[in-house]
């Protein structure tokens, strides 16, 4: 299967759209449970609870039994309504993460009711296509303090379409945000898993989009996630590394197989590094990263770390890397924005 595809399907009841390139799996989105927390992109209103003055935050009320967790919280006190958006993932039980910083996102227009400004993508470099775009954004919020961010995939879309798109998300942030009064409630759901594929997949257009039911069995996609469920990534040669999840940290271990050459530890922690975005991607986890890499001269270290820096550069991925520990272990955080794979796909 060549080119970029999308494939949608459903997985136990559920939503789910797999992004195929050349027949690899790059990236999986599947509904969770409704038994798991909000997911990230949801908008409630909200009733602010109990400060947490040691973790600088406070608990909020989302309504039906669940509550988040707002840091920064200095003008909201107890019994205030605010309007937040769920930014991340958490454990049952466990509050979600929340900000006041809505935003309303759809194929072309981001929408930022606090953060005024026009912005064009910067991946768009064309200085005529940029005009353009500015000239149909300032037309479509005249008489609105609204921000809006237009997207990589506006590129040689049609006014008409950008338009239409930036009117919806205006409108669905003045409906939100006039609904201020009441009890605490969702005011608007995540994107199921269908809709965040149309939404983020949009750069480059994919070549095709297969909506059959079975497709992720006929298509290879059931057996792709069938190896991700387990800990073992194969890399190039004999080489493979292990990926597997504490409640403290995931760690990763590289090894190099019977290879006993010289430069097979840095080829294999090259390997690894380079396809760790996709993989972390793909078995939704985040938090705290340790790797400990096969045995190669310190000298190398700097091309593994320019390595890693670049690989999740180009995922997007927002991940702080904190560097070598004693024992020559690298560290590193990923931001945690969806639920653990084996959280979600139904055993």
């Amino acid at each position: 299967m060549k080119g970029r595809v999308v494939v949608l399907d459903h997985v136990d009841g559920r939503a789910a759209a797999a992004l195929m390139v050349d027949g690899r799996l790059e990236d999986l989105i599947i509904d969770p449970p409704e038994d798991l927390p909000p997911a990230p992109g949801a908008i409630y209103r909200a009733k602010a609870e109990r400060p947490m003055k040691g973790q600088g935050g406070v608990t909020l009320d989302l309504g039906r039994g669940q509550t988040g967790f707002l840091r920064k919280t200095r003008d909201v006190h107890p019994g205030d309504m605010v309007l937040v958006q769920v930014s991340g993932t958490t454990e049952a039980g466990k509050a979600s993460p929340v900000t006041p910083n809505l935003l309303f996102k759809s194929r072309y227009a981001i929408v930022t009711p606090f953060a005024p400004g026009l912005n064009v993508s910067r991946a768009i470099k064309d200085d005529a296509e940029r005009d353009r775009l500015l000239e149909i954004a300032h037309d479509a919020m005249e008489g609105l303090d609204y921000g809006l961010i237009l997207r990589s995939a506006c590129e040689e879309v049609s006014d008409a379409d950008i338009a239409a798109d930036i009117t919806a998300m205006c409108e669905l942030a003045r409906q939100v945000l006039a609904d201020l009064d009441g009890a605490p409630e969702l005011l608007v759901d995540a994107p199921d898993a269908h809709l965040q594929a149309w939404v983020e997949w949009s750069v480059p257009d994919p070549d095709e989009v297969i909506d059959v039911a079975g497709s992720f069995e006929t298509l290879g996609v059931l057996d792709a996630v069938e190896a991700l469920l387990g800990p073992r990534v194969a890399l190039s040669g004999q080489a493979s590394a292990y990926i597997e999840t504490t409640r403290a940290l995931i760690a990763v271990d590289v090894n190099t197989g019977a290879d006993s050459n010289l430069a097979a530890g840095l080829r294999a922690n090259l390997g690894l590094v380079r396809d760790l975005p996709r993989q972390l991607r793909l078995r939704g986890l985040g938090g705290q990263v340790v790797l400990d890499l096969a045995p190669m001269p310190k000298k190398d270290r700097r091309q593994i770390e320019d390595a890693t820096r670049r690989a999740f550069r180009q995922d997007g991925a927002e991940v702080v890397i904190a560097g070598w520990t004693p024992l020559g272990h690298l560290e590193l955080q990923r931001k945690r924005d969806r639920w653990p794979l084996t959280q979600i796909w139904p055993t």
